[in-house]
């Protein structure tokens, strides 16, 4: 099973189009966005309208519940704001509508694999799940949610890191992951970003083997999308972040 998996697109529609050819690619079994459609560039109906198009399922990113948010007063404001405000009145009923989370479930043999895709993390759209995050914390993470694979996005750097737990003779194993951003990386690259998700069957259970995450990268034309922020009421910095990944 190979399951592609994107997020914080933030309305950068010439690193979105180059990411969808990417996928387009890989012809994967399954495709999902990990939310963030909006919020730092231009083209924030053009990304929903491809989502929408494609119907590939979407959960809600804290830009994306931020739309509704703000005030009348907020929206009409240029600076940072400016990227609310051209939000079209459908999209914005979309984005309203976009679910927490989206769980996937396997059955491998008897036994059954909980794959939980959330923005931040399982308890907030805004909370970080960074690398170093406290291991024991981190395990608890996964155990209260019930989930075995935990993918998510919002701090805009990829990684996998594979947490395990030992009671008696078994070992369990949990794998985090964060699928980096397709429009505004933060990782010191600045080409857009994502994953591929490739489920192994092995024996029914989650060994730390069982699961093969490839991080993808990509380019667009960085240039192009950083003059479209530079020629609207966006800060200009939106567009030094582009070309630098911060």
């Amino acid at each position: 099973m190979k399951i592609a998996l994107f997020s914080d697109v933030h309305a950068n529609l010439p690193a979105f189009e180059k990411a969808l050819e990417s996928i387009d690619q890989q012809k994967p079994d399954a495709i999902y966005c990990l939310g963030d459609l909006v919020g730092y560039h231009i083209y924030p109906n053009e990304v929903i309208g491809e989502i929408r198009k494609r119907r590939i399922a979407t959960i809600a990113g804290n830009h994306d519940t931020k739309v509704k948010k703000l005030t009348e007063q907020q929206l009409s404001e240029t600076g940072k704001n400016y990227a609310y405000g051209i939000i079209g009145q459908e999209e914005k009923k979309y984005l309203a509508t976009l679910p927490a989370h989206i769980q996937v479930d396997f059955e491998l043999n008897e036994d059954k694999l909980k794959i939980l895709l959330v923005h931040g993390s399982p308890n907030r759209n805004d909370e970080y799940l960074l690398e170093d995050k406290d291991e024991a914390d981190f395990i608890k993470v996964f155990k209260d949610a019930g989930a075995d694979i935990l993918c998510f996005g919002h701090s805009h750097k990829p990684y996998h890191r594979i947490l395990s737990e030992t009671i008696g003779n078994t070992t369990h194993y949990f794998h985090a992951i964060n699928t980096g951003s397709v429009g505004k990386p933060k990782d010191g690259n600045p080409q857009g970003g994502y994953i591929l998700l490739h489920i192994h069957k092995n024996s029914g259970k989650l060994y730390a083997d069982s699961l093969q995450v490839q991080f993808v990268r990509f380019d667009y034309d960085i240039e192009l999308s950083a003059r479209a922020i530079e020629n609207s009421p966006l800060p200009d910095e939106f567009a030094d972040r582009l070309r630098k990944a911060y």
